[in-house]
């Protein structure tokens, strides 16, 4: 568990590193709001192809060959986006960053191997409390990344972040060549050959394993607007000038992502076992997309004059980006708390055989709300300043609904 958990947080802090900084490089080359959600979703249209092929290759041939490939990828992808970020042409960065994620997303194989590998390792009473252990890297990697990617920016200029990225990766292959062993054991089950298709009728077909599915896409279609829009909602709200310089709203941008890397750690890393076993499975999903849904219609309401001083929230004296702050842990609490239940349900619902397949559909349908979520979220937010607020309404809509759908669907009799 420790091996597999530093490997998929090593990751996660690469991702980190990158993720805040795409929306802004992209707003910063010129890039249209359609532009913007193209580049951002390029990754996940990759994830949406490759995650169940990734998923479906490692119940055949093993967890670590897989992990090891997505790690490497993942380095030279890295290599790709600090070569861009160089680039004074705008036309060529903007063209070397979308090759970037492409590549990125098409190697983007270890959640889903990750945590098919817990899968083979854990009773299926615990599955979701280790589930939660992903989710836990997810909100380190929102901590650490961010803030190395701050660090770098400052002191190493733009290239920096995806150099640093692409070493953290590298280290991450050494990692798991040399100490992560195989987890998949021999049996007497055939791991299954649909083809790719085939397998999302299957699985769509199961009444829970769908509707889990389906809550996964709508949950992560909404998050995915938030995550794709905010740094260029907080450079508008708050004024910071993203037209003029790069580098002071980014580092605004990277200490906020921190800031909700810690509370989504905090929460991952300690409550979500012992909410599963208060709650259970549904009632906490359905707390936890409620709380997002809230969450994201606040936030475009929220306006200030000036950057984030901590200095003054910490006296509470900048009452605009203390409400912005609020309303980011109510987020960040609830994004947190629906990705563990959601695939423990889900892999206890699952034959042994088949928990990367099916693991890779799930992460396959969250990388198409990836794809459709930025550029619907992207578009909408650059139509003019009336528009602004509309993915953020539409989006905790959804999500409130989806919520709902859930506790309905999984408590009937």
């Amino acid at each position: 568990m420790l091996v597999v958990f530093l490997t998929v947080f090593i990751d996660l802090i690469g991702f980190g590193i990158v993720v805040p900084l795409v929306p802004m490089y992209s707003r910063h080359y010129g890039a249209s709001g359609w532009m913007i959600g193209v580049i951002i979703a390029s990754f996940s249209a990759m994830q949406f192809i490759f995650s169940p092929i990734w998923g479906k290759l490692s119940d055949r041939h093993g967890r670590r060959p897989i992990l090891l490939i997505s790690t490497a990828g993942a380095a030279c992808s890295y290599v790709l986006f600090a070569i861009g970020s160089g680039f004074e042409n705008h036309a060529l960065a903007l063209g070397a960053l979308l090759v970037s994620r492409l590549f990125a997303g098409a190697c983007g194989g270890n959640i889903t191997v990750a945590q098919a590998y817990i899968a083979d390792i854990t009773p299926p009473e615990n599955r979701s409390k280790r589930m939660g252990l992903i989710g836990m890297a997810f909100g380190l990697g929102f901590i650490f990344g961010p803030a190395i990617s701050g660090v770098a920016l400052k002191f190493g200029g733009a290239t920096a972040p995806g150099w640093t990225a692409a070493a953290l990766c590298a280290l991450n292959f050494l990692l798991a060549y040399f100490i992560l062993a195989e987890s998949l054991q021999p049996s007497s089950g055939h791991a299954n050959r649909r083809p790719h298709f085939d397998q999302w009728r299957h699985m769509l077909a199961q009444p829970k394993i769908g509707l889990l599915i389906v809550i996964f896409f709508l949950a992560t279609f909404a998050f995915s607007c938030f995550e794709s829009t905010l740094p260029l909602l907080i450079n508008d709200n708050f004024k910071l000038g993203l037209a003029v310089d790069v580098a002071a709203p980014a580092t605004t941008v990277i200490w906020l992502f921190v800031f909700c890397g810690l509370i989504s750690a905090f929460v991952q890393g300690g409550l979500i076992g012992r909410l599963v076993k208060l709650l259970g499975e549904p009632k906490l999903i359905c707390l936890s997309l409620v709380m997002t849904g809230a969450s994201l219609v606040l936030l475009p309401l929220i306006q200030g004059d000036g950057p984030l001083r901590w200095s003054a929230v910490l006296h509470l004296t900048d009452k605009p980006w203390i409400a912005m702050l609020g309303a980011l842990v109510l987020l960040s609490i609830g994004s947190s708390l629906s990705r563990a239940p959601l695939f423990g349900l889900l892999s206890n619902l699952t034959p042994a055989t088949e928990q990367g397949a099916t693991i890779g559909v799930a992460q396959s349908a969250g990388a198409l709300a990836r794809i459709v979520g930025p550029i619907f979220a992207g578009t909408l937010y650059g139509l003019n300043d009336s528009t602004r607020a509309l993915p953020y309404l539409i989006c905790g809509t959804i999500a409130i609904l989806a919520g709902l759908l859930t506790v309905r669907r999984l408590l009937a009799k």
